[in-house]
């Protein structure tokens, strides 16, 4: 169900949001839209990503397990593909994913629901 969910009514849902767009705004300022969040996240991406990396291996030579750094890796990670995806849908994901308050609040999601997993397995 979630590959259904991926590769049909995702890509459904961008092609409707962006002939809707087009519709309101016309089609150079929709294509306008869409190169400019690639720009931006192209930037976020790489300055996060950087940031993330270099306090990961502050971590590592502090003797720190990683742990958050590696998270905020894979959520950077994951938005960066997301901003690749042509759309509106996916470029707003990506760059809340790359935003450090946003990526915040989804590290502690996920790391809440990875325990909650452990937890119900082990016990």
């Amino acid at each position: 169900m979630r590959l259904f969910l991926l590769f049909v009514v995702v890509p459904a849902v961008e092609l409707a949001l962006l002939i809707e767009i087009g519709g309101l705004i016309g089609t150079a300022n929709t294509f306008a839209i869409i190169v400019a969040t690639g720009l931006v996240g192209s930037y976020l991406a790489r300055s996060q990503g950087l940031a993330v990396w270099r306090r990961f291996q502050e971590r590592l030579a502090s003797g720190d397990m990683p742990g958050n750094e590696l998270v905020d890796g894979l959520i950077v990670l994951v938005s960066g593909a997301l901003l690749l995806t042509p759309g509106v849908l996916t470029d707003a994901i990506g760059l809340l994913g790359l935003a450090p308050p946003s990526r915040h609040l989804l590290r502690n999601v996920i790391v809440h629901r990875l325990k909650d997993r452990i937890h119900d397995r082990t016990f």
